[in-house]
């Protein structure tokens, strides 16, 4: 199985970005952004190369990336999903839609399916409240969710 980091131009380009920014104050949050963005998640072959370059323990680098939802240890998939289980969206039922969206992709929450096309993630409140239930993939917001809008939303992406 080859490793995230075997694509030495990325290797490169996230040490020289830790170089630039290795004296800068509180630099960790901003360079596992930029390792995010290079390589698409955080594994842990690419935490250890932050780990050595910035001389800091690799428990560190884990638990920000762990801490932050921001951050993936593993690939996204090319639609991320994110369905809102905050009060206002789980007292207007969003626990039917998730259980829809979970039979409708094969996935858990937090999961990705095997084709890479979708990601699923519980998130908390998404800021429409009025809308509740409320969903997002990528950037495109779904409000007053039934369940039986959950197929004829996906189709959308295929």
């Amino acid at each position: 199985m080859a490793t995230v980091t075997a694509d030495k131009a990325k290797v490169d380009e996230l040490k020289a970005y830790i170089a630039e920014h290795k004296g800068i104050k509180g630099p960790l949050m901003p360079i596992i952004q930029k390792a995010q963005e290079i390589f698409g998640c955080l594994p842990i072959d690419v935490q250890d190369v932050i780990a050595e370059e910035m001389g800091i323990p690799m428990t560190d680098i884990y638990g920000v990336a762990t801490f932050y939802s921001q951050f993936a240890l593993e690939p996204k998939g090319e639609h991320v999903i994110g369905l809102c289980m905050g009060t206002a969206c789980y007292v207007k039922n969003s626990q039917p839609i998730l259980e829809r969206l979970r039979k409708e992709l094969g996935i858990s929450e937090g999961a990705t399916t095997p084709d890479g096309k979708y990601s699923l993630d519980a998130t908390r409140c998404l800021g429409c409240c009025g809308l509740a239930p409320v969903m997002m993939i990528d950037d495109r917001v779904y409000g007053r969710l039934k369940p039986d809008d959950i197929p004829g939303i996906l189709a959308e992406y295929k």
